[in-house]
This record gives structure tokens, C-alpha cells and sequence, in this order.
């Protein structure tokens, strides 16, 4: 047992082909393609814990897993021979020996999650499987205006889709706002920080936001929303293909 570590990886990954992260018996997930791989190289079976369920066709930037292995591979060496059993839409960027009670899903203190949309009559094709293709016209300042509203701590119930099966949705939110890119206008994005997240929480807040940037939402309706708690009042959520998981605090 003295030879058992519990090793922590950070990856990044193209959602685009999986069925999400969490392994399932009717699809290829990322976990299910990371377990495998893992066992091959090790030799052992392994069982990975992940810090986030990701929805399929969602994207990471940033995801850290970890797992129990007596592996004799060099852990700062694992990353790169990992690398050669994967395709080319996920990567092992590092690894390191976490703490024996380190767990990926409760040891995370926080994420960040960026959502694009391209808001134009026409596709970007190199865009397409990374933004929403938004062909109405939005109006930005008000989107930027009413992101503000959902910073800070509130009871999110209204923003969690059906399935969501967590204890609580109370959440605090530290940052949520909009940028217009410099380069291409037609491209927003939009950033939600906070300390843990509902099922499907960022897609109904952009899809809500979107409803503002039509107008068919006041900028003003926002709070009166969120205090609803009723998710009939809040816009639809938005596609997966345009959300990055882009920052893991831990």
C-alpha cells in the first residue's frame, strides 16, 4: 500500500466527439477514454474522479482529475506517455503527486467558465463547433449591463436545468460579464466565475442573456428573476459548443 500515490493531471480537451466526461454505457465519454488509456500504460485498472461533469459537446481549457496508481512511471514523465494513447482532441498538459485526501470533485475551490457566441447573419466555419451562432441582432450594452446582476451570492434555482440533483443551490458568483472582441465584433464572450456550479447554470445565464440582448428581457428583470427561483422566467439554455471550462482553482 506505501506504493500507491494519488496523482493529479491537468488536461485540456475538444468536447466536440464525446458524450460528455462522465463515463456511460450508450457513448464515449472523455473519462471513459482517459481510464483507458491509464490502464493500458499502467498496466492496472484505473478509476479516475473528475472535477467536473461536463455536458457532451462541452470544452475544457482547464480540467484536473485524479486518480490512485503504483505506477513506477515517473509522474512529471506521465503527461507525455499519456499524450501518445490519445487522439489528437485531448492532451495531458502535467501531473504531480497530490496529498492522499485530494479528490478533483471536493478540492476544487472554484471555476471559470468562458461562453461564445457568434452574433452574425453568417457562420464562421472555423467557429462552428466552438460558439453559439447567434443570426439576431444583440445588443451588447445591455448584455453587459445585466451580467452584473447575477454576481454575488444568491439561490440559483431558477438557473438549474432538470436532473440537477445537488443538496443546495445557493452559489456566490465573483465574476460574470461580457466582452465584445476587438478583432471580430460579432464574436461576445461571456465569463462566469464562481464557486461551484448548477446543472446547466452558465447555458441558462447566457440564454438568459440572450433574451436581453433581443429585448424579449429587460436588463431591469434580472434580479426579479433570480429571485424567483422559477426557471420558466429565465431564457433557454443556450448549446453546449460554445462553453470552455477555462479555469480550475484549487
Amino acid at each position: 500500500m506505501e506504493n500507491i500515490k494519488n496523482i493529479a493531471m491537468r488536461i485540456r480537451y475538444d468536447g466536440t466527439n464525446y458524450h460528455g466526461w462522465q463515463s456511460q454505457s450508450n457513448g464515449v465519454t472523455v473519462q471513459s477514454t482517459i481510464e483507458k488509456a491509464l490502464s493500458e500504460l499502467t498496466g492496472s485498472d484505473v478509476k479516475v474522479t473528475g472535477c467536473s461533469r461536463t455536458d457532451a459537446g462541452v470544452h475544457a481549457l482547464d480540467y484536473i482529475f485524479n486518480f490512485k496508481s503504483e505506477t513506477k512511471i515517473p509522474v512529471e514523465k506521465l503527461p507525455y506517455a499519456l499524450n501518445y494513447r490519445l487522439e489528437d482532441d485531448i492532451t495531458a498538459l502535467e501531473a504531480w503527486v497530490a496529498a492522499d485526501d485530494f479528490n478533483s470533485r471536493f478540492s476544487v475551490n472554484g471555476k471559470r467558465y468562458i461562453y461564445n457566441i457568434w452574433n452574425s447573419a453568417l457562420k464562421n466555419p472555423f467557429l462552428n463547433r466552438y460558439s453559439w451562432h447567434f443570426p439576431y441582432k444583440l445588443d451588447f450594452k445591455k448584455i453587459k449591463a445585466a451580467a452584473v446582476f447575477f454576481e454575488g451570492k444568491h439561490d440559483f434555482a431558477g438557473f438549474m436545468a432538470a436532473g440537477g440533483q445537488q443538496k443546495t443551490t445557493v452559489r456566490t458568483i465573483s465574476v460574470c460579464g461580457a466582452e465584445q472582441s476587438g478583432e471580430f465584433p460579432e464574436l461576445l464572450t461571456i465569463t462566469v466565475e464562481a464557486d461551484a456550479f448548477l446543472y446547466n447554470m452558465v447555458r441558462i445565464i447566457v440564454g438568459t442573456l440572450a433574451d436581453v440582448g433581443t429585448g424579449r428581457i429587460e436588463v431591469s428583470d434580472i434580479p426579479e428573476i433570480i429571485c424567483s427561483k422559477d426557471r420558466r422566467q429565465g431564457g433557454i439554455t443556450a448549446p453546449p459548443q460554445g462553453l470552455f471550462l477555462k479555469k480550475v482553482y484549487l
